[in-house]
């Protein structure tokens, strides 16, 4: 019980507490207006070049915009712990380690979920692109597990931050990438072949293509290899995230590089 706690109020607490994009004032230009420019920047640039239809560009766009609330809520609850000054009193607390640290992620996966659906909802009105409802429930499950994944690749992100003093530019770096190799904007296939390989290891390429595949029509079993891929890849990179964030445990107690960081 002690551990579901730790797992469920905990993660909650940190993320409300730690969060800051939570604000009102930031969150909604943000987390609510931002992707949809950005949506809207690509799909007139895709019309203006004739590359792919409007759907392509909503889709990849909508789903690949959760990166933002994954990798930076990611980072900022658990790399936020050091800059309050609380990083310590939890590390030497006897809480266990992998509740502490993973339920900070369920509210991240949520609310990543939460803005990529909305995205795509809205982006899709304003462009006016037509999904069919039988597409609805399928999109929403691919939606929810590249939002997942993302997050196991932002622990593993927060796992870096601890021993850097910006994470911020970090988490950055890492929106950019996804951006570029995730086949948001550009067919995978279309790509060099060294960023096809780094590209089919990295969150959201597979989600993004079983998305635009049952958009298309297609049904949740016709998909059910790339989500697993998908869903294979956020527990990966989760469990690297945590492992991190232990070696970064232990290496502060011999050379109090969480301090010095």
């Amino acid at each position: 019980m002690t551990s579901l706690r730790i797992f469920f109020v905990g993660g909650l607490i940190s993320f409300r507490a730690l969060f800051s994009f939570l604000r009102p004032e930031v969150y909604i230009p943000s987390m609510l207006v931002a992707p949809i420019f950005q949506i809207l920047l690509f799909v007139y640039i895709g019309r203006s070049a004739g590359l792919e239809s409007d759907e392509f560009f909503v889709i990849g766009n909508a789903v690949q915009y959760a990166a933002i609330p994954c990798l930076f809520a990611m980072t900022f609850t658990i790399g936020g712990e050091r800059f309050q000054h609380t990083l310590g009193y939890i590390l030497v607390s006897p809480a266990p380690r992998l509740p502490l640290f993973l339920g900070r992620a369920l509210p991240v996966v949520a609310n990543g979920f939460f803005v990529a659906a909305f995205s795509l909802v809205v982006g899709g009105l304003i462009v006016g692109i037509h999904v069919p409802a039988s597409s609805y429930a399928p999109l929403a499950l691919a939606t929810l597990i590249c939002a997942f994944s993302c997050t196991g690749l932002g622990l593993t992100g927060a796992g870096i931050g601890l021993l850097m003093r910006e994470q911020a530019v970090l988490a950055n770096i890492m929106f950019g990438v996804l951006l570029i190799f995730t086949g948001a904007n550009v067919p995978v296939d279309a790509l060099p072949g060294w960023m096809q390989s780094v590209s089919n290891v990295l969150p959201f390429t597979h989600g993004i293509e079983a998305a635009r595949e049952v958009a298309d029509g297609a049904s949740l079993a016709d998909v059910s290899d790339l989500l697993a891929i998908e869903v294979g890849l956020g527990l990966a990179y989760g469990a690297f995230g945590y492992l991190f964030i232990r070696g970064a445990e232990r290496l502060s107690l011999r050379h109090a590089t969480l301090d010095r960081a």
